[in-house]
């Protein structure tokens, strides 16, 4: 029986370590017309992945003709207290270990108990075609805020999103609606006012694209607004008042990396390929790769730096081989001649 074979489910779901399950219908998304639009405006900036598989990414029957359902799984990824004394920021959701791997060995484990009840599947975290924060509101799993990341009414704003479609036909579970009421504290918050409207969010303005997504030289007009961000940026989330539910995660690999926040941010411009590699062996980090990294920590030394890290930046100036390293450390080192000069 279809509510039997959903609690079993919600049972699989929670056994597996995820912190809730809902079932929406699989059907058109509800906001695709929207995604759409923003896609033509070019409001993904460099990320053309979002671009790809229109079709698919609006409604889940384009990718599993027999699709009926759609579960949508939430993982609280909300991690201890990192060190204080350190002048930089990185995203809570990259203090240790890459979500993909760990969520993907679960989904894997849930399929295999769908398919023993006859479903077909195919799933995803954050990797394919899907309008997940769509059919996670129509599924009641939390509701799109105005800053466009999903709320959970019981651990609030740090979770991750994963999303399984099926053949199976199960009851589908009602919205919860959407509960931001007047607040606007994430669109006041946003240092480079990337939420431009509620529930629109300018990617080529955001600190996240800036800091992860993009190749390319950062804006000038952008660099003091990261301020000490140096892979990521959490304000939209940390400001939002659904946050007070927020537990610690259970799963170990989310809380802080030591060999991480242990360190001093000039000590990060030492790193060569290899050593960069080793730092972040399993971490999200590790994908952007040394230049892009390296290219945001020069911003951050530019804004928060002072004299004593003029030796480490100059050395990337005459050494580096990428230019566009060079270019930020050069940058940094006259901000923080400036800010010298000023406090003389």
């Amino acid at each position: 029986m279809p509510a039997s074979l959903k609690k079993n489910i919600a049972y699989i779901a929670k056994q597996l370590g995820f912190d809730d399950c809902r079932v929406a219908p699989a059907q058109r998304a509800p906001h695709a017309d929207r995604y759409l639009q923003w896609a033509e405006e070019g409001q993904a900036g460099e990320m053309s992945w979002l671009e790809r598989n229109k079709d698919r990414r609006c409604d889940p029957r384009e990718i599993l003709p027999e699709a009926k359902s759609v579960i949508s799984l939430a993982l609280n990824y909300y991690p201890s207290h990192q060190q204080k004394g350190n002048r930089y920021r990185i995203a809570r959701y990259a203090w240790n270990d890459d979500y993909h791997q760990l969520i993907e060995e679960k989904l894997k484990e849930f399929d295999l108990a769908l398919q023993e009840w006859g479903g077909i599947q195919r799933y995803y975290v954050d990797t394919g075609p899907v309008l997940e924060r769509d059919f996670a509101s129509l599924a009641g799993l939390g509701w799109n805020g105005k800053s466009t990341v999903q709320i959970h009414p019981k651990i609030g704003a740090f979770f991750f999103l994963a999303e399984i479609i099926t053949s199976l036909d199960l009851p589908p579970d009602s919205p919860f609606g959407d509960h931001c009421g007047k607040c606007t504290r994430c669109i006041t918050a946003c240092p480079t006012n990337a939420i431009i409207a509620p529930q629109k969010m300018d990617a080529r303005r955001c600190i996240s694209y800036f800091t992860i997504e993009y190749g390319g030289s950062i804006p000038l007009e952008f660099r003091k607004s990261i301020g000490d961000r140096i892979y990521g940026c959490d304000e939209c989330l940390e400001v939002c008042p659904w946050n007070r539910f927020a537990k610690v995660s259970r799963e170990a690999t989310f809380h802080a990396r030591d060999s991480i926040f242990s360190k001093d941010l000039r000590d990060f411009l030492y790193l060569t390929d290899e050593s960069f590699r080793e730092l972040f062996a399993k971490s999200p980090i590790k994908r952007i790769k040394r230049e892009r990294f390296l290219r945001n920590v020069c911003v951050a030394l530019g804004n928060k730096g002072n004299s004593k890290d003029l030796t480490a930046l100059r050395k990337i100036i005459a050494e580096d081989p990428s230019e566009l390293i060079k270019e930020h450390a050069q940058w940094a080192v006259e901000e923080i001649l400036l800010r010298e000069q000023r406090v003389l």
